[in-house]
């Protein structure tokens, strides 16, 4: 058996096994797929519009010959008004159908961006531990988007090759029935060998993949270190190694390109070589050399033109199923990507709910033996911490740098999934799992989005008015604050904050989440590198907001630790 042979066997036998990747696509492709039936429809049905003017076409020619014999020039009216009808029919329902296909691609596709940013940014419970920083985001950006070929090629391509192939080959048979038996005959070599093609378009796209996925990761990874780098001299050398990486996708690239050429090459010399042998069958015929029992000897130019038009266009949807086996393998190597992140979010998100938001008192915290691991760290940041918080009490977490303070106040806060132990709330006495949609956060440093101080602080209310804003901004005794930005809440922000002070953004902050309005408050190092001036401030503001809430902070500052009911001291993960 060769070598090839028996790849397809075992491609064949993993999906009768029931390969879970395809499964996975057909169950992501549900969203769309009555626009995407709908399209491979339409695109059958425009080969109606291919017979019409193949018809109209073998019917002029037809009458042109008649007049070559002398006969009178008849006129060419009907048989021209029949070949545009055909252009017409044709062009309208593909048009209507790549419409479709649109529709149901972008319907897919947004569900499933939807879903991604889900997982990585959970509404509700725990965010997925383990991801690398850039895996959610090339998802979202360029993964989902190596579906959209698989899902306007490749799902509606069989309804169109069943039904456009169908009308075609009936078209044939009907002027000559040997034509019909010979592209039929061509039809299995097809499939077959874009079956074993896809099998190395599939590994190496995945690789591919892989290879641009793991590259951004270590291009995110030396931008964040550059400063370091250059101190230490080692820029050279890392801008080196990634362009060693940046050759290697290059090459992966390639790779898959080649294959795609090729793949496309063979369907291409599968139908010249169909078209050659039925040409040659056709001319035989016409100069009347071809003396074989059983096979026809008599056809008309007319039928013969027909025929030669109506050959291509069977192996039209053939073609168009074989670019999109290419797109299938494409999307087979994306989903192997795709999957596992929709997958961990699944099993991190708990069952039990209650309703999130601001609730009559606030909610309690309790943390019970919970252990963090973060990887490429053999530590853990968190060893069988239990915390038991009353509703609306302060807490106050210090320790040394790396002693797993903001983690603790992330699992608590239901940002993070404990490896061990259990992160709850405790909603009027009824202890729920840890929910962020029931959290305001404020972190060091504020996390400000490039836009205005308005759109920042509508980020925690959309529907808040500047009466709110300001509101909130005078009950954190703030009011002095917009008097000194140029503009007011019109004032422009820069990335990461730029162009305000420290001080001015976790002001912004501090307001940010009282318009947040959520009964339980953490806070990661709200003074850090602030100065005393803008520290006593962001402490005035923070007694006002602690007032009616649950509050953690996390914070080296002393001054901070008296605002606090009770303090916890963490050292290496463990409580002191």
């Amino acid at each position: 058996m060769s070598t090839a042979t028996a790849v397809l066997l075992d491609e064949l036998a993993a999906d009768q096994a029931g390969n879970p990747v395809p499964e996975r696509l057909r169950e992501w492709a549900a969203v769309g797929r009555p626009q995407l039936r709908r399209a491979g429809l339409l695109r059958g049905a425009a080969q109606a519009g291919t017979v019409v003017w193949a018809g109209g076409l073998a019917w002029t020619a037809q009458r042109g010959l008649a007049a070559l014999h002398g006969a009178p020039v008849p006129s060419v009216l009907a048989p021209a008004l029949v070949t545009a009808a055909g252009v017409a029919l044709r062009a309208v329902l593909l048009s209507a159908g790549e419409t479709a296909a649109a529709r149901g691609a972008r319907a897919v596709r947004e569900a499933l961006r939807g879903r991604l940013v889900a997982a990585a940014l959970p509404a509700h419970g725990p965010a997925p531990a383990g991801l690398d920083d850039t895996a959610p985001a090339q998802a979202v950006d360029a993964e989902v988007d190596e579906l959209s070929d698989w899902l306007t090629e490749y799902v509606p391509a069989r309804a169109t090759m069943l039904l456009g192939s169908g009308l075609t080959l009936a078209a044939i048979a009907w002027r000559s029935w040997f034509v019909a038996l010979l592209v039929l005959a061509a039809t299995p070599l097809l499939p077959a060998n874009l079956k074993v093609i896809g099998l190395g378009t599939q590994t190496a796209v995945r690789a591919q993949l892989s290879a641009i996925r793991g590259h951004r990761a270590r291009l995110l990874d030396h931008l964040r270190g550059l400063p370091t780098l250059v101190g230490l001299g080692a820029h050279e050398e890392a801008a080196g190694a990634l362009a060693r990486y940046d050759r290697e996708a290059a090459d992966r690239t390639e790779k898959v390109l080649r294959i795609a050429f090729l793949s496309t090459a063979w369907v291409e010399l599968l139908i010249t070589g169909t078209l050659a042998v039925v040409a040659t069958y056709c001319g035989l015929v016409l100069l009347d050399y071809l003396r074989l029992p059983v096979v026809p000897d008599r056809m008309s130019l007319s039928d013969a033109l027909f025929v030669l038009v109506l050959v291509p266009a069977y192996f039209a949807p053939a073609r168009e199923l074989a670019a999109g086996y290419h797109a299938r393998a494409r999307a087979t190597a994306a989903a192997g990507l795709l999957a596992p992140l929709l997958d961990t979010a699944g099993e991190t998100v708990p069952v039990l709910r209650a309703p999130a938001g601001r609730t009559a008192t606030p909610p309690g915290v309790r943390l019970e033996a919970v252990t963090v691991r973060h990887p490429g760290r053999a530590a853990p940041a968190l060893d069988g911490v239990s915390v038991d918080l009353a509703p609306g009490r302060f807490l106050a977490v210090t320790g040394p740098s790396g002693a797993g303070k903001s983690t603790l106040l992330a699992v608590a806060a239901g940002l993070y999934a404990p490896h061990d132990g259990r992160a709850l709330h405790l909603l009027d006495g009824l202890p729920v799992p840890a929910d962020p949609g029931r959290v305001a956060w404020v972190g060091q440093p504020a996390h400000l989005l490039p836009g205005t101080v308005r759109e920042n602080l509508l980020l925690a209310r959309p529907a808040a008015s500047d009466h709110d804003l300001l509101d909130a901004l005078a009950t954190l005794g703030l009011t002095d604050l917009l008097a000194v930005l140029p503009q007011g809440l019109d004032t422009p922000v820069g990335e990461r904050g730029t162009g305000l002070s420290s001080g001015q953004s976790q002001q912004l902050a501090l307001a940010r989440a009282l318009l947040r309005d959520a009964r339980l408050l953490c806070l990661d190092e709200p003074t850090a590198h602030l100065d005393p001036r803008a520290e006593q401030r962001v402490m005035i503001a923070l007694r006002t907001l602690a007032r009616d809430r649950t509050v953690l902070l996390a914070t080296h500052s002393p001054a901070l630790l008296t605002l606090a009911d009770q303090v916890v001291t963490l050292d290496h993960g463990s409580i002191r």
